[in-house]
């Protein structure tokens, strides 16, 4: 017996992140019967709490995800909070030209980027103070309030006739003849004629069920939101390790490495932000922004995100079971999922992404990755650092 009297669906979609929502709405709008099983509550997690960017130059959907983002309340029906433009500050030269790679590269793509004069900065951004080296005005990009765009999501998936299960944890995926075609969980268990798996971190362990071998490591990211300030004329800024916005109640809401590496058996709880990466973060806030430096942090959150070995998003439709789409997005997944959601469904749907080249997102290019590369890579906890010094 099933959940909810909820039997299966034409495409069971495990995680109810951005990702998984936007691939369920974009397959409810183009009239495929979709249900999404997430193990808490759908947009609860990391896809609720990020920066809200929407700006990804280097990424083979960043054509569709700047195309998409300023339709995305009038196709969704409802708001996303969307604001165009993003501006990068830089301290020193060293950041001006990581930032300026990225400018060249949207420039390659047609989209313009103005470059700006310290002055020129601390107009544009008030907060900013005598320390600017210099920045970059993108015309393009943006942000968005993820709170409200996984709403969005969910509802608008809803209205399209898709089903939601929360607090569904997928314990099996049954495989016969090459398909996988029920989905097990402590809820019931859901047939199904094709599967996504888009459960962020948890996205390994399941694709392990069907035999996939997909190499994550997981870790903590944290933000935190500061009082109320007068609003600025873009509240798009990012600089000095962090991203984030201003929301259009005047916090600032940032986050931004370094990241703090986990073991899997640390996901059974949901995180605490800890006292020292909030006091790494508030410094490098107070660095951006001296003139903010003033302001009291009054919120912050932890939340786990996956990392692949090259930073890169996974997107792929295994060859075995051969109805099974793994996606990951390797902590990039909230400016990306309108564009990552219509590529999974095209996968369902056709085998293969109509827009977008996603052979750079293969799982193959894994083939071959030595069992110990979390170490090589030095992305171990802490204690497991000092174990091995």
């Amino acid at each position: 017996m099933s959940g909810n009297g909820i039997t299966g669906a034409s495409v069971v979609i495990i995680g109810g992140g951005v990702t998984g929502l936007s691939t369920g709405w974009w397959l409810a709008r183009n009239g495929v019967d979709a249900l999404v099983l997430d193990k808490g509550i759908v947009g609860w997690e990391a896809s609720g709490r990020n920066g809200g960017g929407c700006t990804h130059a280097y990424s083979p959907f960043f054509m569709e995800e700047q195309k998409l983002w300023p339709q995305m309340e009038e196709l969704l029906g409802y708001p996303t909070e969307y604001q165009r433009h993003r501006i990068r500050v830089t301290l020193d030269e060293a950041q001006f030209e990581h930032h300026a790679r990225v400018e060249r590269l949207a420039a390659k793509q047609g989209f313009k980027v103005e470059r700006l004069t310290p002055a020129e900065v601390r107009e544009l951004v008030p907060l900013c103070g005598d320390n600017v080296y210099g920045g970059f005005l993108l015309d393009f990009g943006g942000h968005a309030n993820p709170q409200r765009t996984s709403q969005a999501y969910a509802w608008a998936f809803q209205d399209h006739g898709g089903k939601i299960l929360q607090h569904a944890t997928v314990t099996g995926i049954a495989v016969r003849n090459g398909r996988a075609v029920e989905v097990v969980s402590d809820r019931g268990t859901f047939g199904c004629d094709a599967l996504v798996i888009a459960a962020g971190p948890q996205t390994a362990k399941l694709a392990a069920m069907v035999g996939a071998d997909l190499p994550l490591a997981p870790a903590r990211a944290e933000m935190i939101v500061t009082e109320p300030l007068p609003l600025m004329k873009h509240g798009g800024v990012d600089g000095n390790g962090l991203y984030g916005r201003q929301t259009l109640r005047g916090n600032l809401a940032y986050g931004g490495g370094p990241h703090e590496w986990l073991e899997w058996s640390e996901m059974s709880a949901p995180p605490r932000p800890t006292t020292p990466l909030l006091r790494h973060l508030s410094r490098r806030l107070a660095e951006l922004f001296p003139k903010a430096a003033h302001v009291r942090v009054i919120r912050s959150w932890a939340g786990i995100v996956e990392n692949t070995p090259d930073g890169r998003p996974v997107i792929d439709r295994l060859s075995n079971p051969s109805n099974v789409v793994l996606a990951t997005m390797s902590s990039v997944g909230f400016g990306l999922s309108p564009a990552s959601g219509r590529a999974i469904m095209e996968l369902v749907r056709h085998g293969r992404c109509l827009f977008a080249d996603l052979k750079p997102l293969s799982l193959a290019r894994f083939n071959g990755l030595p069992a110990d590369w979390r170490e090589r890579q030095g992305w171990l906890p802490p204690d497991r650092v000092s174990a091995t010094a």
